[in-house]
């Protein structure tokens, strides 16, 4: 209503006759008698709206929310009474129930977007989230590692932290808690939880002969798009925090070696997954894997030393992979399961996921603004409308394996508990929010332009 009174008093100072005037309003006006290209369009996602107070807006409620539900508290299960004296720990002893599980990769995700959030904005509470919360696993960690020396294989709630068995284990949380020690999280009580996680990393998870991370399932010798952002991000956070070149060398190793194999040059997306000896290898580019290795590129870059032989080569990649995804973005902002298919769903997850790292690479000076500023814009309006009162984000795929067929993609579940959209949703709304303030945008005939 504003942007009518708005155009109708500019149209008025620029000496348009009544009656033109009116024919603009009540949109029964033609070719001759209204300007048609001022008229309002129809658009089912905001547009050209974004501003910084609504997207902390949006922020809020998914910090309100999940500080409701994560507590950090150990209980019972047997008696459902609180623990709080930590030498009292014993195998009936769990995490207190909320609405996610405090340790998780999707739950790193998370706690890295609180530290981005309360960074960017300005607002200690975020990142207190996650120094809180990481501090208090780390002390039942410490704990029950000290309860195990006379309780061998006594039942844990920590199991995945004492005894990491996959790369899902490992690698999300450990990145989480580096930059977490560096915000002032306790290094005494985080870093040998975070060198426990990099020995498993490095020397512990299956390999292929050349060396390639992989997996045993869903058959032999098979590569996850996921296992990138499961142990690279870990790689270079602790390269950067140790100050040992050898995790820089090792993370650009592995991205090189899962990118030969997995990157589709022509169009600029990446497959799920692949396994050693299929002939020939169906490819689906299901979106939240090609956003967990867009991530890692960002991730990637916002480590390595300049000098880094790698880096010139990662950096051509984001740009490769970014223009790929952006010939793919929706008419409403969001991206597609499957992001070359556009009969399946629009994915939340992923779009936050892409919102966020495009929106890092063009405040990073990565990627143009001019080209890129406006579909982030545009993506990050889609995923606000996704975040209901409560500061639940709808519209996320649930954990997925990998799949040959196009039915496992297109019908998997979605749910306000899927645990993966909201550290993407975090990040996003943190970036687009330094975003606008470094690159304001305007409209410029109804189209939003940023400027560099």
């Amino acid at each position: 209503m504003k942007k009518d009174i708005f155009l109708f008093c500019l149209l008025l100072i620029l000496g348009l006759p009544c009656s033109i005037l009116a024919q603009y309003v009540s949109g029964k006006g033609n070719d001759v008698t209204s300007p048609l290209h001022l008229m309002k369009p129809d658009y089912s996602i905001p547009y050209g709206q974004t501003k910084p107070g609504d997207v902390l807006a949006v922020v809020e409620r998914v910090y309100q929310y999940l500080n409701q539900v994560t507590p950090m508290q150990l209980e019972d299960k047997s008696t459902g009474k609180e623990v709080d004296d930590l030498k009292r720990v014993n195998p009936n002893v769990v995490f207190k129930q909320g609405d996610f599980r405090l340790i998780s990769y999707e739950w790193g995700v998370t706690y890295t977007g609180m530290l981005e959030a309360g960074e960017a904005m300005g607002d200690k509470k975020y990142t207190r989230y996650t120094l809180d919360r990481l501090n208090f696993i780390a002390k039942v960690t410490d704990s029950y590692k000290s309860y195990l020396q006379s309780h061998k294989g006594a039942e844990t709630p920590v199991r995945s932290v004492l005894e990491p068995h996959a790369l899902d284990d490992a690698g999300s949380m450990a990145a989480a808690m580096i930059k977490a020690m560096r915000l002032g999280a306790s290094r005494q009580l985080l870093e040998p939880v975070v060198k426990n996680y990099l020995d498993y990393i490095m020397n512990k998870e299956y390999r292929l002969t050349d060396g390639t991370l992989a997996r045993n399932r869903p058959l032999p010798n098979t590569l996850w798009l996921d296992d990138l952002y499961m142990s690279l991000p870990a790689l270079a956070q602790m390269a950067a925090f140790s100050g040992q070149q050898r995790y820089f060398d090792e993370a650009v190793k592995q991205y090189r070696l899962f990118s030969g194999r997995m990157f589709n040059k022509e169009k600029g997306l990446y497959m799920h997954g692949w396994v050693e000896g299929m002939d020939p290898h169906p490819q689906f580019h299901w979106a939240r894997a090609n956003g967990w290795a867009l991530m890692t590129k960002v991730e990637l870059l916002d480590a390595l030393p300049v000098s880094h032989e790698g880096r010139k080569e990662i950096l051509a990649m984001l740009r490769q992979h970014a223009q790929g995804l952006a010939s793919r973005q929706d008419k409403d902002g969001f991206w597609h399961q499957l992001v070359d298919r556009n009969d399946s769903y629009l994915e939340t997850s992923a779009t936050a996921i892409y919102a966020y790292c495009i929106a890092r690479a063009i405040n990073k000076g990565w990627l143009d603004a001019k080209a890129y500023g406006p579909m982030v814009l545009l993506a990050w309006n889609a995923v606000a409308t996704k975040v209901n009162e409560k500061g639940q984000v709808e519209g996320t795929c649930v954990g997925t394996g990998m799949g040959f067929d196009p039915a496992f993609y297109y019908y998997r579940p979605v749910s306000n508990y899927a645990a993966h959209g909201y550290g993407p949703v975090l990040l996003a709304g943190a970036e687009v929010y330094r975003l606008l303030q470094k690159h304001p945008f305007e409209l410029n005939d109804s189209a939003v332009m940023l400027k560099n």
